[in-house]
């Protein structure tokens, strides 16, 4: 490779002059953590190692830059910069608002890859990424993650490690910027990178130590990275704040810019800066995407009345569903014979992947899949993913399209008790921004809804649960994003009952029981917890004199509360029935008469408000 050492030193001054300009003109940002790793990015970039289409930037054959450390977002935005790729005009919009500039990478800039800036995450988003394309589109490209020496404290970052060593992602490179300090002072290891070398190693990576601002040593390290035969580590040893003297390896700097007169002064230490300096981009390679063959499955439809558990039912749906959404992938927590996704396995071995118990590396995985045009389902018990909430949370900033199965939920998982009850999985992720919330009841509404699912361009949730329920729709039934079935009903409807998942039996045993009374109740299979049928919801509330929600979940968040919102403006009587006594372990039915979530109060209730 031709000797470009000097050329890139320009260029990383230029880089640095045009961190500390954004940063001093927005009076905010993280200069100093950009500093340190301006010589090692400017190097991979501009170095011929990073390979890369500006013009089309989710072109596949392109190498994959992550900054799991957001907060150098300014120096993201000034290596483009010198890439000419903006201007520095738009350099100087950075964190203002209506600028694609943002604080942290968000997908406003056509060159982030994944929104990042909750530390931790970046390297489970690259392991997504590296497994796609070794295992799945079988191309050429590389990941790369940036990463800061904090965020090691982070367990999802040793989840990703153990995986991607488990995987023999050799197709998989982070960056550590051991700058020695965090946000209020020294990190556990300073800059011991022997010590990060040695623990990095022992999970199975090549790490290669180099001093973070020699651009020869910086050189050689990217060159042994790119004949590695396992994922590797370049943990370099820097100075926060590099280039400028009185900020440099200095305490209290950390997110904080320079005022203009501490600017003039770094930039005369800088000295001359050259604004015509040629930073090129080696282009990639050219290779199409692998195209794997899809077999037809089928099943025989579902017989009425037959038994059959949601959960299984999930894992009968995604291999038929395959043949015509060939972009699907599976991610299972090492549960895959409980959620039975292992279905998915046994047909297309070649598109599941075994995350083990490790949620938080499978959402951000999920995610680097997902950002690569793949329809990421994960499955794993629902009590489970409050682990991954974060990177769940995360993930509504990157545009995600991720697909998620929360099997066993609520207090009818019986005797395993409490610690194994997804309780508060529908809060979560109604909580998220334009997320979708699924509660099939039996086997063909799970059917259908996780076609629903894999439809639905954005994060979908699925509950499913544990005991097997009969099935009560035809195969022939619809189930849309937005809708309900209205199970029960007549002109003498008294009390409208809302429920989903496995409270829809109790509703429906109580409906059968109050009609031997001479009470008549509607009953609604409330399927779409988000988003919601407000249009029958309404006319529910007009035509019943009160309305009963009942869930197997807790209160706060649930459907009930999405219900009562719903009808806000609505003169209706609601009543919630739902988990409110710490859970305990006992048989299904035990519990949900001890949680009075059963056919049982129901009744009561109805009788108690007529």
């Amino acid at each position: 490779m031709v000797d470009n050492t000097e050329k890139l030193k320009r260029i990383a001054k230029l880089v640095r002059y045009y961190i500390l300009e954004s940063t001093t003109e927005a009076g905010s940002g993280h200069p100093t953590t950009c500093l340190s790793a301006t010589d090692l990015m400017t190097t991979l970039m501009f170095g011929g190692y990073f390979r890369f289409d500006p013009k089309n930037p989710s072109y596949s054959n392109n190498d994959r830059l992550i900054f799991s450390k957001g907060h150098a977002a300014p120096l993201l935005y000034s290596l483009w910069t010198a890439a000419e790729e903006i201007d520095e005009k738009e350099l100087l919009t950075l964190r203002k608002f209506g600028s694609r500039l943002e604080g942290h990478p968000t997908m406003a800039f056509p060159f982030t890859e994944a929104a990042t800036g909750s530390l931790g995450q970046g390297l489970s988003i690259g392991v997504g990424m590296a497994l796609n394309a070794k295992y799945v589109d079988k191309l050429p490209y590389n990941t790369y993650v940036l990463l800061g020496d904090s965020e090691f404290s982070e367990g999802s970052v040793w989840e990703a490690i153990e995986l991607a060593s488990y995987y023999k992602l050799d197709n998989l490179i982070g960056i550590l910027d051991v700058n020695r300090l965090g946000q209020r002072g020294q990190t556990m290891l300073g800059h011991d990178i022997d010590t990060y070398a040695k623990r990095i190693s022992s999970f199975g990576w090549q790490t290669i130590t180099v001093d973070g601002h020699d651009i020869q040593a910086i050189k050689k390290a990217y060159e042994e990275a790119g004949k590695a035969k396992k994922p590797v580590m370049i943990i370099a040893k820097t100075l926060k704040g590099k280039g400028v003297s009185f900020i440099e390896d200095k305490e209290g700097w950390h997110g904080k810019a320079l005022n203009r007169d501490e600017f003039e002064r770094a930039v005369k230490e800088l000295g001359i800066i050259d604004k015509k300096v040629k930073a090129e981009i080696a282009k990639p390679e050219k290779k199409s995407p692998a195209v794997p063959e899809i077999k037809k499955i089928v099943s025989e439809p579902y017989e009425l009345g037959k038994t059959v558990a949601t959960r299984k039912a999930y894992g009968i749906a995604l291999p038929k569903l395959t043949k015509e959404f060939n972009n699907i992938v599976v991610l299972d927590a090492e549960v895959s014979n409980s959620t039975y996704s292992e279905l998915f396995k046994k047909a297309y071995p070649e598109k599941f992947f075994e995350m083990f118990i490790a949620e938080q590396n499978m959402i951000g995985a999920a995610l680097g899949f997902s950002r690569r045009g793949k329809i990421p389902f994960c499955s794993t018990f629902a009590a489970f993913l409050s682990r991954a909430y974060d990177q769940i949370r995360m993930s509504q900033y990157s545009n995600p399209n991720i697909k998620i199965c929360g099997s066993h939920a609520g207090v009818s998982i019986g005797e395993d008790g409490a610690s194994q009850m997804g309780l508060e999985d529908i809060s979560m992720f109604r909580a998220i921004l334009n997320s979708v919330v699924f509660y099939p009841s039996d086997a063909v509404s799970t059917e259908k809804l996780v076609r629903a699912a894999a439809e639905f361009q954005g994060l979908v949730y699925l509950r499913t649960t544990r005991a097997e329920t009969p099935v009560i729709y035809r195969d022939d039934e619809e189930f849309k994003l937005g809708g309900s079935k209205t199970i029960k009903k007549s002109n003498d409807d008294e009390v409208t009952v809302i429920a989903a998942g496995i409270t829809l039996f109790e509703a429906i045993k109580a409906y059968d029981e109050l009609k031997e009374e001479g009470i008549s109740i509607r009953v609604i299979d409330l399927y779409s917890i988000k988003p919601l049928d407000i249009a029958t919801l309404k006319k529910a509330a007009k035509e019943t004199k009160a309305i009963i929600t009942v869930e197997d979940h807790y209160e706060e968040g649930g459907l009930g509360e999405a219900v009562k919102g719903a009808l806000s403006d609505s003169k209706s009587i609601i009543h919630s029935l739902c988990v409110r006594k710490m859970p305990r372990s006992g048989k299904p039915q035990e519990l949900l008469d001890y949680e009075e979530i059963s056919k049982d109060a129901i009744i009561k209730k109805v009788k108690q408000l007529l």
